[in-house]
């Protein structure tokens, strides 16, 4: 009996994604196949605005999590070099397969629908007895307005928006991740605009950012790239077992670092290009895009860092697949360990898609963090600090730079390091800045094939 349940569940598991080697070679003609999840996803978050269609939504829900995840883990990429393009539609950059099946389940699962602050059903706002204003609640750090406002700075519509309402509506809730302005998002941090917020000003600073973090992606994407093994389609450990152990730790370390730093660089420029866009084209204001990231260089705890330092756009996202299991069964300890392994299976979900096997080092990174955060919350108990000043921010360093090497080790093992990210054709390190260093007589490519060699 419990054989015959075990194949069954493999088998419909194998339907949805299947083996790296039954994949299908995107095509041309692969292109609505790729579409066809969004019909009914965009329909659930048209719902979610619309009073009471619990029941429509819940029936919708099987429909739209059979299509992202069956189309997604199904058709791929098949030159080596597009390998990251899998990566990205299987939970990565594109957040397709995973982020579009967590917002399903969260359109489905509230029963009044997807509210904003100050709603008491989608488009109805709370009125408090005596006053013919509305209830206001700020998110984060946001302010609340005394003008008597019935919405969130973040949410309004723009008066100008060339988009009909009910699709501003819909796009609106599609796309929030934090959760500004709406009553999911409520207690999430919200970092303080570093920019400023007149319109053209906040445009040019964006620009700015955007070149910066450019930069700096392309420089460190190309360093690991001449890295033997490592910077390869094949991939490569980033313990280099040929080295002594200083040497091999130190190689490991700037590796891990630079992959770290090309993660940052990373999300804060898509960041300001879906900023720019935003503003650009769908008459945003700048107080709508706080920052991404909120300077976790300068956490000095794993909680200041998880909960405040470092972004929070997948939060909901790993609240879906564990935090909100992990409640029910063994409440707020049963969901801090649930979010951790909600994002660790989130994360070897995407690494997965790389053709290249399951591996249990991404799953046990993130899980470890719930034992981790605990031990801060221990501290705090026995001695009446928090973790925190000098010894703390060593203490994350440790967890972040020393635990966190077998992840990235992980990643760059199947190929990730290897993965034309910026096109070489557009890329500044690779045609100029690396020429230019050989012309002077420093050969970057020479320097780390010494190194290796333990010259």
């Amino acid at each position: 009996m419990w054989s015959y349940i075990h194949e069954s569940a493999h088998n419909a598991y194998r339907i949805l994604i299947p083996y790296p080697d039954d994949r299908i070679p995107i095509q041309t003609h692969h292109i609505p196949n790729l579409i066809l999840p969004f019909i009914p996803f965009l329909y659930m978050a048209y719902l979610t605005r619309r009073p009471d269609t619990f029941t429509l939504r819940l029936m919708l829900l099987p429909l739209v999590l059979c299509l992202a995840f069956g189309t997604y883990f199904r058709f791929m990429y098949t030159k080596p070099e597009d390998n990251i393009y899998n990566w990205g539609q299987g939970a990565g950059p594109g957040l397709l397969a995973e982020a579009m099946s967590a917002k399903a389940i969260d359109f489905a699962w509230r029963r009044e629908g997807m509210l904003k602050i100050g709603e008491v059903k989608p488009g109805v706002l709370c009125t408090p007895k005596g006053s013919s204003g509305s209830a206001h609640t700020a998110n984060g750090n946001a302010s609340s307005h005394e003008s008597g406002s019935a919405t969130s700075p973040y949410t309004e519509p723009p008066q100008h928006s060339f988009l009909p309402p009910w699709l501003y509506d819909t796009l609106e809730v599609l796309l929030t991740t934090r959760g500004l302005g709406w009553q999911f998002g409520v207690g999430v941090h919200v970092p303080k605009a570093r920019r400023p917020l007149e319109r053209s000003a906040f445009l040019r600073a964006t620009v700015l950012s955007i070149i910066k973090n450019y930069l700096i992606f392309d420089a460190l994407e190309s360093f690991i790239k001449l890295i033997p093994e490592v910077g390869s389609l094949q991939g490569g450990t980033i313990f280099k077992p040929s080295l002594p152990i200083p040497q091999r730790y130190i190689l490991s370390t700037a590796i891990h670092l630079a992959t770290g730093s090309c993660l940052l660089a990373g999300f804060e420029m898509i960041y300001d290009l879906i900023t720019l866009f935003a503003l650009s084209v769908l008459s945003s204001t700048p107080a709508m895009w706080p920052p991404i990231m909120d300077n976790p260089w300068t956490s000095d705890s794993l909680h200041i860092f998880w909960a405040r330092r470092w972004h929070q756009v997948l939060r909901e996202t790993f609240f879906i697949y564990g935090g909100f299991p992990g409640k029910i069964v063994a409440g707020r300890i049963g969901m801090l360990f649930g979010t951790f392994i909600g994002s660790g299976v989130y994360h070897e979900f995407a690494a997965y898609t790389l053709g290249r096997g399951f591996d249990w080092h991404v799953i046990l990174f993130f899980t470890l963090q719930a034992p981790l955060l605990l031990l801060e919350k221990v501290w705090h108990r026995l001695t009446g600090h928090r973790v925190g000043g000098v010894y703390g921010r060593l203490w994350l360093y440790f967890c972040m730079f020393v635990l966190a090497q077998p992840l990235v080790d992980s990643w760059h093992s199947r190929g990730l390091g290897g993965a034309p990210i910026i096109p070489p054709s557009i890329s500044i390190t690779k045609k100029f800045f690396i020429p230019l260093l050989q012309r002077t007589g420093f050969d970057p490519s020479w320097v780390i094939n010494t190194f290796l060699e333990g010259r």
